[in-house]
């Protein structure tokens, strides 16, 4: 799976498959709850990654939320992380890697939304792996809202 991988993505081959497993919702404007998860990392043969993510209910499978974009290394231990959400909020976040442990956050203030989107103004991602699970957490600020913890998961690779 990795045989092919420019050496730009070497760092980040241990993102590659498919994860899934349950997480865990709060934030202080809704009660908290608990879904399932499926997150995919994939090499296309440019120097990205894919990312498609899809959570939903654990009582009925409805799809809760998804997520579409790309994860982009630059020279170094620096990336760029572009994801578009349904609720109207493209996410254009930058950080770093050390190790199995990415770290990305939007500058506060800056994250786009459409005219009817969420009220979303900053978000701050960490995923962790060690060997074939991956924890992750995300935090997000809103107009009303300062940043806080809204989601966080354990997945373990499926692929």
């Amino acid at each position: 799976m990795t045989d092919d991988l420019p050496e730009l993505l070497a760092g980040l081959a241990f993102l590659l498959g498919t994860w899934r497993g349950v997480g865990r919702g709060t934030f202080p404007t809704i009660d908290g709850f608990d879904y399932g998860e499926e997150l995919s990392f994939t090499y296309h043969g440019e120097p990205w990654l894919a990312v498609d993510q899809r959570a939903w209910s654990l009582d009925d499978e409805v799809t809760l939320h998804m997520e579409r974009g790309f994860l982009r290394p630059v020279p170094g231990s620096t990336v760029e992380l572009v994801l578009a959400h349904p609720i109207g909020v493209a996410e254009v976040a930058h950080g770093t890697l050390t190790g199995t442990t990415l770290e990305v956050s939007t500058d506060p203030g800056l994250a786009a939304r459409s005219e009817t989107g969420l009220e979303v103004s900053e978000l701050r991602r960490r995923y962790e792996v060690v060997e074939d699970s991956m924890r992750y957490r995300i935090d997000m600020a809103t107009a009303g809202t300062a940043l806080t913890e809204h989601l966080s998961a354990d997945l373990r690779r499926v692929t």
